[in-house]
């Protein structure tokens, strides 16, 4: 038992007062001396030849300080997995919003008319925007060396599926589709870079700093590492938008051509037309059952939207492609999964990292062979759920695994029994009928075999430092980032309970490359399990340091001191004590000039054959079920979220007040996601660019009702038992609501959002043509 009672209580992010008022400084509110204003000039064609650039007259229009094109840019191809993209365009443009040049001005005024000036000549060339049509042997190629448009893929094959398939009882088969949808945070992508004495510096609310020092500036500027700086300001959102834009080496170039810093901050029409969103995929599905209703074998074929350029598509894919497999036993499967190019904007990562995609279609696809078999969806999947200490067909190893205590639960708190197929027994007169569904998922905690592949290292792991100051204050450092998910305040508990001090004399600092330890950043759900284990040994050592000092002082031996609300004393002995702040300051007399605790974290899942995709991808997982509630007019097609039960197994919870924020997001953006948010693309052209018209889940359509329930497994690798959250809280959620549409109204859709004009046309098919 913990001796403070943090852990697991719910507690307020430290800064939650400072954002509620107002009152802390995000970038786009701080000043530099000095500052100029960036704009990029993007390509209105999706695919073209760039004959000419002529930037002279753009050179001398008044303020104007500095002009980047092709012309004084390295010819340089970066990206983290696949490098295929160039800081500016030079032979061609590929989509719709493609960098061409950028200016820095005085005044945005000055280099919107500089943006003007330029003069470039296009000549248009076929484009491929459909996904099928792309992958065609005569189709245009978006780069020459890919041939069909497929940069890579994923293709894995375990064990005899068609053996299997010939064997079974049913064999079920489902296409399902899902849209690009933005990440849409409240605060655009910008940034500020300054060049001065050899030195680059970048102040943004990046995702992942190291990794951008790395693969974004270091290696297409050809400078070494170490004269790359990166300050990490407050992120007002992120969502796996922020960890990798060109936006960023765009704005380096500008200030080391100007000489002086320069801010480039998209507006929010850019957001929608040039960033990273979530990509859009094909998913066939073919599985075979017993008659009992046991998976035996599965076959996944996907085609999935990488846009023009690359970046991490390919990871996305294969979590796309595999992660499901390990939800469930799944005794065998053939996986084949290409990624392909098209003159669209790139697409990325987004929370979830494919995995959305991926149990939208398998959990969408487990209700209907439910159907085929005449079983209740939940005894389905909890006969086939994967337990802890499952090996799972591609060697992940279930070290704690609570996905059937969710499922149960999960069912049991939405009313499964009294309220599933109301609609069909009866229950559905009138405009108005309800129905209910679930989704089980699981989310890696980090992942090995993606950090070792784009970091050249064969490291999984965080590191952290932990300062005691003389005032008894407390400064934790780490290179990973809170995305406003408020992963400070969690790290900041684990600190304290390990160091015995007050959770508020203890503060985690903003990263840093300078003086932070090296992080990979915030992805993959990581950080709670990574980062929160290095902060635990780090405190442990801080904690060792000032016991040696007070054991000196004291006259004890360090074994019988105890730490508590910031003060040490012998145990037994409550008035032989002193305070943390003069343990630290006696330091300096006993030759202890600092108390600075080091602390690492390695994750070390066992051996993985990368090129077979077999072995573990993590320490351990984390699992959840969602079950969802909704009401559906049939003579309208709206459709209204009623309740979403949100079972998770995180391990333990650290921050219970955390968790659940966490949770309420995830299930927010799951029904965006289920339900109205799509970049509607025609011929390349983004039609919907602004929030006006791309819709995203106000506070007024949430669910009035979001439980949550925590299967706390304690897992025995994670600190204080616990896992990661983040991911798993957004993945069931589309799904669940498909389900209980599907279950309200009688037909399944099997393409998200899923609208009102989706839900009457399946309704008139359904009943003969009347909605």
């Amino acid at each position: 038992m913990n001796e403070s009672g943090l852990i697991g209580q719910r507690v307020l992010p430290q800064d939650a007062r400072e954002k509620a008022g107002g009152e802390i400084r995000y970038l786009p509110d701080m000043a530099f001396p000095g500052l100029l204003v960036g704009k990029v000039l993007r390509s209105p064609h999706p695919h073209a030849l760039v004959r000419r650039i002529d930037a002279s007259k753009a050179r001398r229009v008044p303020g104007v300080r500095a002009v980047v094109t092709r012309e004084n840019t390295p010819k340089v191809h970066f990206g983290i997995v696949l490098k295929d993209e160039l800081p500016l365009a030079h032979e061609k443009v590929r989509y719709v919003g493609d960098e061409v040049a950028a200016v820095a001005a005085e005044s945005e005024e000055a280099a919107l008319e500089g943006l003007a000036a330029i003069e470039v000549e296009y000549e248009p060339l076929p484009a491929v925007f459909d996904l099928e049509a792309a992958i065609a042997e005569e189709a245009p190629l978006v780069h020459d060396n890919a041939p069909r448009n497929v940069p890579g893929g994923v293709h894995v094959e375990r064990g005899d599926v068609e053996t299997e398939m010939a064997r079974a009882y049913r064999v079920v088969e489902g296409r399902y589709e899902t849209p690009m949808m933005h990440q849409a945070a409240l605060e655009p992508i910008c940034c500020v870079a300054d060049w001065r004495e050899g030195t680059l510096s970048l102040w943004g609310p990046f995702q992942s700093p190291f990794l951008i020092r790395q693969y974004l500036l270091a290696a297409p500027l050809g400078l070494s590492l170490s004269q790359i700086r990166l300050y990490q300001t407050m992120v007002g959102g992120a969502f796996g938008g922020k960890l990798d834009q060109r936006h960023y080496l765009v704005c380096a170039l500008l200030a080391m051509e100007a000489g002086r810093p320069v801010r480039l901050l998209n507006t929010l029409e850019e957001e929608l037309i040039a960033t990273r969103p979530r990509m859009a995929a094909i998913i066939r599905l073919r599985t075979g059952w017993s008659r009992e209703g046991r998976l035996l074998a599965k076959q996944v074929r996907i085609l999935a939207d990488n846009g023009a350029y690359t970046s991490l598509s390919l990871p996305i894919l294969s979590s796309m492609s595999m992660r499901t497999d390990s939800v469930y036993r799944t005794p065998c499967v053939s996986v084949n999964a290409d990624l392909v190019y098209t003159n669209t904007c790139p697409s990325g990562q987004m929370r979830g990292f494919g995995n959305v995609q991926a149990t939208f279609a398998f959990e969408s696809h487990l209700d209907e062979v439910a159907d085929v078999l005449g079983i209740d969806p939940v005894d389905l999947r909890l006969a086939n759920a994967t337990r802890p200490g499952d090996v799972s067909v591609h060697g992940w190893k279930m070290l704690s695994c609570g996905l059937s205590e969710a499922i149960t639960a999960a069912a049991e708190r939405i009313g499964w029994t009294e309220k599933r197929g109301r609609a069909r027994r009866g229950g559905g007169e009138g405009p108005l009928r309800r129905g209910v569904g679930l989704a089980g998922n699981m989310h890696v905690t980090s992942n090995k075999p993606f950090a070792t592949s784009i970091t050249g290292y064969d490291f999984d792991g965080s590191a952290a430092l932990v300062r005691v100051h003389e005032d008894g204050r407390v400064t934790v450092l780490t290179g990973e980032v809170d995305l406003g998910e408020g992963v400070t305040t969690t790290l900041g508990i684990i600190a304290a309970e390990e160091l015995g001090v007050p959770l508020d004399r203890v503060r985690v600092a903003n990263v840093d490359t300078e003086v932070a330890p090296y992080g990979l950043g915030t992805y993959a759900s990581r950080v709670t399990f990574m980062a929160g284990n290095a902060v635990r040994v780090a405190a442990a050592d801080a904690r060792r340091q000032l016991l040696e000092v007070a054991a000196r002082v004291l006259d004890a031996p360090a074994s019988e001191l105890d730490v508590k609300d910031g003060v040490i004393s012998v145990k037994g002995f409550p008035h032989r004590r002193l305070t943390v702040a003069e343990a630290a300051q006696r330091g300096f007399a006993l030759g202890l000039t600092n108390v600075v605790g080091r602390g690492e974290f390695h994750s070390e899942p066992g051996p993985m054959d990368v090129k077979a995709k077999y072995g573990n991808q993590t320490m351990t997982y984390s699992f959840a079920c969602h079950a969802a509630e909704v009401e559906v007019d049939v003579e309208t097609g709206r459709v209204r979220v009623l309740k979403v039960v949100a079972a998770h197994d995180l391990g333990r919870v650290i921050n219970r007040l955390g968790a659940e924020g966490q949770i309420d997001g995830g299930v927010t953006q799951g029904i965006g996601f289920a339900l109205v948010e799509e970049l509607i693309r025609t011929d390349g052209v983004i039609r919907n660019p602004s929030f006006l018209d791309y819709k995203i889940p106000s506070s007024l359509d949430a669910p009035p009702v979001v439980e949550k329930v925590f299967v706390e497994t304690i897992d025995p690798a994670g600190p204080h038992g616990a896992k990661g959250l983040a991911e798993t809280a957004i993945n069931p959620t589309a799904a669940a609501v498909a389900n209980a549409i599907a279950d309200a109204i009688g037909v399944r859709i099997r393409s998200v959002p899923i609208t009102p004009e989706k839900i009457l046309g399946a309704l008139g098919t359904l009943n003969g043509g009347r909605a």
